[in-house]
């Protein structure tokens, strides 16, 4: 008996020393799990996006760009100037820019590679020469100055919110994050917070922008045509600049040289109002032969709004340039009509009853599902023209802009009269059916494809063979051709300085931005915003065949309001829920481990 008890204590031992071996074993290959998970985590970069807009995922176009190794012959250095002792706004900016990067490596590799600098580190000396590197009399970085309540306490520091990109050995651009601040007039971090969502929102963006422009060796001829009354450089300033950090603008005459547009990519029309000959409308036709891009902003009816405005009412001319007949064998037509459009904007008419009437002829343009277009801001079109798509051209022929469902269109050159608008009421049906698509009238168009000749047979074949004309009867390459029933809505209004030379004067637009908002509504409180800036981007980039900005551009992230009344009534609950939730966890698991436990024992008892 004695013997027996003797091994029962025996096994018991035993048992205590494997159940402790095993515990340790098992302690220590779970912290080795843990540690081995880190060091690959800590490796590799993966998240996994749920929100319904995809706001933290890349954009396809960013994706075929960051993999495309041709667009990186060096490697692509970034040099971010936000680290050190930051508030919490900022290094969350901070962070969030850091995630991009490290999402960016994921596609391209070693071939971008970044780092953050604290630009306050070091001597003072030191921090003064690397400040009047980076700023580079105000070409490069911009600093901003920012006040903020720090343990009760206000605070005020300068920060450099930019990056400096290095390729190929040099600096070749610069990155402003965040606005500058001017002296002494520094910001306010609570004051700064939209602006810093807004940044963060837009840093696929302002990233991708950037490398585009850095590794940018050859950049695709841009032609603005002139000597047709077509809108001038001053008129297009504003447009040109948007698009010069990708494209080289220049302004272009035809001088009846067949070899004018030999160097051409794109060809810009803007407004034109004089005929186009023979001769040059076959220039122009044989650049699309050649698979040049063509994009025409035509107006088919002159209309004087000094003369609506003083009488009331007034006349449309027709203005017949010779395009439109060329373009229809392209499959596009403009009519010689308006589209009115319930869905525009209001015109002030100073001796009216009403001050303010709806303009049907400002037109809010609706966009599309094409690239061009897809999630932007109603397109501003004063005085539209409808487009329509002919003949049996087998290229593909999409809409870009169009109407709304309650629209309808005028007769051919019409009289436009103020009082239209007052003769339909509160609410106002301009077609029957106003909720049917069908309603809708196409207002901009791109055909794209291998085109036929606008002079096929109808040149006599002394010169179609003639080997100096170059005539093409078919494309040669794939080409675009877009078309809108408008050829203002990319000017701009403009003042003059004088010239530095002292000769002359320079022109230069206003600071107010006519392709975002009207000023004759913005001068009377109506902030309308319009698409027109980023539609132009848009239109430009996919004509010339640049797609990786176009999903970042049309992308749709909804910004959900904070509702402030929730706030003020539930903010005691759910600081409680925050507070108590995480202690009632931990207590609720410590309960159930510690029964469990005493469970396990006290059978082995």
């Amino acid at each position: 008996m004695f013997e027996k008890q003797i091994k029962q204590k025996e096994n018991m031992a035993d048992k205590k020393i494997s159940k402790g071996f095993f515990n340790w074993t098992f302690l220590g290959v779970f912290i080795a799990g843990i540690i081995l998970v880190n060091v690959i985590a800590s490796l590799l970069y993966r998240r996994v996006d749920i929100t319904e807009d995809s706001r933290y995922s890349l954009s396809k176009g960013t994706i075929a760009f960051l993999e495309n190794k041709s667009n990186f012959e060096n490697r692509l250095n970034i040099k971010i100037y936000l680290e050190g002792n930051l508030p919490a706004e900022l290094k969350h900016f901070r962070n969030t820019l850091e995630d991009k990067l490290k999402e960016f490596k994921q596609y391209a590799g070693d071939r971008i590679e970044y780092q953050f600098i604290d630009p306050n580190a070091g001597t003072e000396a030191e921090q003064q020469e690397l400040f009047r590197t980076i700023y580079a009399e105000e070409k490069g970085i911009l600093p901003m100055e920012l006040v903020y309540m720090n343990d009760g306490e206000q605070s005020k520091i300068m920060i450099w919110p930019g990056a400096e990109i290095d390729y190929g050995g040099s600096t070749v651009q610069t990155v402003q994050f965040l606005p500058g601040s001017t002296v002494k007039k520094p910001y306010n971090l609570d004051a700064i917070t939209d602006i810093i969502n807004n940044s963060i929102n837009n840093l696929e963006y302002i990233l991708i922008s950037s490398l585009r422009r850095a590794i940018e060796k050859n950049k695709p001829r841009i032609a603005f045509l002139q000597g047709h009354g077509e809108l001038n450089y001053s008129q297009t300033q504003r447009a040109r600049s948007l698009i010069a950090p990708y494209f080289a603008i220049a302004d272009i005459t035809l001088n009846d040289s067949l070899a004018a547009l030999d160097n051409v990519d794109g060809l810009v029309i803007s407004r034109p109002t004089k005929p186009f000959s023979d001769k040059e409308l076959y220039i122009i036709d044989q650049f699309v032969m050649r698979g040049g891009r063509l994009m025409c902003f035509l107006d088919a009816l002159y209309l004087s709004e000094d003369s609506l405005n003083t009488k009331g009412m007034t006349h449309t001319i027709r203005i017949q340039t010779g395009l439109e007949r060329m373009l229809f064998d392209y499959g596009l037509k403009i009519n010689d009509n308006y589209i009115v459009d319930v869905n525009c904007a209001p015109k002030a008419v100073p001796f009216s009853k009403q001050s303010l009437i709806p303009w049907f002829f400002h037109v809010m343009a609706s966009p599309t599902s094409h690239p061009i277009s897809r999630n932007l801001e109603p397109v501003s079109l004063k005085y539209a023209n409808e487009i329509q798509f002919v003949g049996s051209s087998k290229n593909t022929l999409s809409p870009v802009l169009t109407s709304s469902t309650n629209s309808n269109a005028t007769g051919l050159a019409p009289l436009v009269n103020l009082a239209m608008p007052l003769n339909y009421g509160k609410n106002p049906e301009l077609i029957g059916n106003p909720n049917d698509e069908i309603n809708k009238r196409c207002l901009a168009g791109v055909a794209e494809g291998y085109f036929e000749s606008h002079f096929k047979n109808r040149i006599v074949d002394e010169f179609a063979n003639n080997p100096i004309a170059k005539y093409k009867e078919k494309s040669s390459k794939e080409g675009k051709v877009f078309l809108i029933g408008n050829g203002r809505f990319i000017s701009n209004s403009y003042d003059s300085m004088p010239a530095r030379n002292g000769n002359g004067f320079m022109y230069r637009p206003t600071e107010f931005n006519d392709l975002r908002m009207d000023p004759e509504l913005a001068q009377l409180g109506i902030p309308i915003y319009f698409g027109n800036q980023e539609f132009f981007q848009n239109l430009v980039d996919y004509m010339m065949g640049e797609n990786s900005v176009l999903d970042i551009r049309s992308r749709q992230i909804d910004i959900h309001a904070i509702d402030k009344e929730k706030i003020k009534q539930d903010a005691k609950f759910y600081k409680l829920v925050n507070l108590l939730f995480p202690i009632i966890i931990v207590l609720l698991f410590a309960f159930i481990m510690g029964y469990l436990r005493k469970n396990r024992y006290a059978k082995n008892r």
